[in-house]
């Protein structure tokens, strides 16, 4: 059984969501609203919102959770023949927060392997679009020729970053975004990124899954108080590609094509 909450009510304790033989593993609580306090509060707590439309707003802490520690990310040879191609093209570049909402609706309905529909509904489009304008939700975008060909957005509480979801209309583009991201969190000390679920696509790229409770030991030592909450600055920096290997080559402009139809 899990519990109904409303606005005026705190998230129960992680450990009260259902374990891994429940229909619903990590299900913590449903119902109250997408407000930014409410969601601020979660994600400091390794909780976030996930539902889809007509339910209510379902509240989930999955044990274990995936995670990409950072330095553990899989940069395989082709993508990085890929990478000094587009940093090497005055068409190609990744930009952060540019397109905040045109990167959330593209992730909103980009079709999906097995999946009908989005979780990301209306109002979670809303709400972190509002919480973006606040400084907390960030995009990472890869364009070229003036065109957004993919991206990802994610949510930023001091040194912890929480990968929500990505897009791709060219074969590698939400790659590049996220080794971007990568890039960036290398520079500014973010030693790990939240994927929330696990999937073969990010355990190839290095993420892996730790316990519930070493999650929430690392968001207390990440995220902190408000008032000890490290400042980040969200700028986009090409030199950081060389903390991962990366500096343009001399292979010729990107090949970035479109995925076979």
């Amino acid at each position: 059984m899990i519990d109904w909450i409303d606005d005026s009510e705190p998230l129960p304790p992680t450990d009260r969501a259902l374990g891994p033989d429940s229909d619903a593993p990590g299900l913590l609580a449903a119902g109250g609203r997408l407000t930014l306090p409410r969601l601020e509060e979660a994600y400091r707590h390794g909780v976030f919102p996930w539902f889809s439309r007509g339910q209510p707003i379902l509240w989930w802490s999955p044990d274990p959770r995936m995670v990409l520690p950072v330095r553990e990310f899989k940069l395989s040879h082709s993508l990085r023949k890929t990478l000094r191609r587009f940093l090497r093209d005055p068409a190609c570049a990744v930009r952060f927060d540019s397109a905040f909402e045109a990167v959330i609706g593209a992730c909103a309905h980009t079709p999906r392997d097995g999946q009908d529909g989005t979780w990301i509904v209306p109002s979670m489009v809303d709400a972190y679009t509002a919480w973006h304008r606040t400084g907390r939700v960030h995009s990472v975008e890869t364009w070229v020729e003036g065109r957004l060909v993919g991206g990802l957005y994610c949510v930023g509480i001091g040194r912890m970053v929480f990968g929500e979801s990505m897009f791709s209309r060219t074969t590698d583009a939400s790659k590049i975004a996220l080794a971007a991201l990568v890039a960036f969190c290398t520079a500014r000390g973010i030693p790990l990124i939240d994927c929330q679920q696990n999937t073969g696509h990010l355990a190839s790229l290095g993420a892996r899954e730790i316990a519930r409770a070493d999650f929430e030991r690392h968001l207390a030592l990440t995220c902190g108080g408000r008032a000890e909450e490290p400042r980040i600055d969200w700028t986009y920096d090409e030199g950081h590609w060389r903390l991962l290997g990366v500096t343009g080559g001399a292979e010729g402009p990107a090949q970035i094509q479109d995925p076979p139809a």
